[in-house]
């Protein structure tokens, strides 16, 4: 299964392991998993981190990048037709990171891993 991780999941499997689930735990130690993290999430890691969001999460954007290089999660990249999705997708969330996210995971036929309740009621597959 290609699995995309959605920003604060990421966070969590960096630096608070056990706010993961049972089922993303697991799902993450799968090898038979691909591991994808969106640049968009080290964009709003960036964003957050320069406002003082994430006090919990030191280092920043490089940080959180230096840690995807170290994993077998493999940064997945922004695409015109991933944009081009975003505009046709329901106003469930307002959040500009997170319909990005559920824009790439529609288009490249993604399960997404998260614990938002906003995102699971996009049509796309998730887990949590």
């Amino acid at each position: 299964m290609k699995i995309i991780i959605d920003t604060h999941v990421a966070l969590w499997l960096f630096n608070e392991y056990e706010n993961l689930s049972s089922m993303a735990k697991t799902q993450l130690c799968n090898e038979e998993n691909e591991l994808f993290i969106s640049i968009v999430s080290a964009w709003e890691v960036a964003i957050k981190h320069s406002l003082g969001k994430l006090p919990g999460f030191q280092g920043g954007a490089k940080r959180f990048l230096a840690t995807i290089y170290d994993s077998p999660i493999e940064i997945i990249g922004v695409l015109p037709y991933h944009i081009g999705r975003v505009e046709s997708l329901p106003f469930i969330h307002r959040d500009p990171f997170d319909r990005l996210l559920i824009a790439t995971t529609i288009c490249e036929d993604m399960t997404i891993m998260t614990a938002d309740s906003n995102i699971q009621k996009y049509d796309v597959k998730y887990i949590w």
